[in-house]
């Protein structure tokens, strides 16, 4: 890594697995986009979460989007509000529009505090609304705490369309006991 870059270059955190390789722990590990203009948030959020989970960066509108359509997709994605170009409320409806990307927890990052700036957000389908300068162990809290409910969404996601496909399974059969 260079040393003169706060952030290691998109190829050290941004790689694809191997489709045919064997999982390891560090494929096991939630991965977390973060998507935010400046270098120096980057750098600090990478920092906070490196160890413990995946982490993608974007630093444009773009680039989230694209990163977020990736499979396998972010289990969640950490996302700046005030950012160039396309702003993080019109990225937060892009992914909330898609339904790919819909059941991603955006959390927003902001150094905008008022109630109607929060309110807005979570609106758009924001899950939090974290407040910058920012607090490291309130933002790991948070990150646990909504990955925690996405997997349990996710595992309930998946028994949901089971119990769907063995219901249209057994109405399928003549007599109804397939």
């Amino acid at each position: 890594m260079n040393p003169a870059s706060p952030v290691p270059p998109p190829a050290a955190i941004d790689s694809p697995l191997d489709g045919n390789a064997p999982a390891t722990p560090d494929d096991l590990r939630s991965t977390i986009l973060i998507v935010d203009d400046s270098p120096e948030i980057l750098s600090q959020l990478y920092g906070l979460l490196k160890e413990r989970h995946r982490v993608k960066v974007a630093t444009t509108g773009d680039r989230a989007l694209r990163i977020a359509a990736e499979v396998p997709h972010p289990d969640l994605i950490l996302l700046d509000v005030l950012m160039p170009h396309m702003d993080g409320h019109e990225i937060c409806r892009c992914l909330k529009a898609d339904a790919a990307t819909r059941d991603i927890p955006v959390l927003f990052l902001t150094a905008r505090s008022d109630v109607a700036d929060e309110s807005h957000g979570l609106a758009l389908g924001a899950v939090d609304y974290i407040t910058k300068p920012i607090s490291p162990p309130i933002l790991l809290a948070r990150v646990r705490t909504h990955l925690q409910l996405k997997a349990a969404a996710d595992v309930l996601r998946e028994r949901a369309a089971h119990l769907e496909a063995e219901i249209a399974r057994r109405i399928g059969a003549p007599d109804g006991s397939a």
